[in-house]
């Protein structure tokens, strides 16, 4: 039994303990646009009507995100 992306998001949505504005902001560190409604849908359950699938794509932006909110902006290499 494989997780899903939707699965996966969910996961790490209650594990760092983020809300609906915390994700969208986190978003906005890899400048990728995603409003509150979108959120919603993905985060429905699957048999909803406006359950909407999350993209691979979705998924890569947001753990990207995630890593620049953790860890913070990658440290610009020096030239020689």
């Amino acid at each position: 039994m494989a997780l899903s992306n939707n699965d996966i998001f969910k996961k790490l949505r209650v594990a760092h303990k983020l809300r609906d504005d915390d994700i969208i902001e986190i978003f906005k560190l890899v400048d990728f646009k995603v409003s509150k409604s979108e959120l919603g849908a993905i985060f429905r359950k699957e048999g909803h009507p406006k359950y909407q699938e999350c993209g691979d794509q979705f998924l890569r932006n947001f753990l990207n995100a995630l890593i620049i909110h953790l860890r913070g902006p990658m440290p610009k290499k020096e030239k020689k």
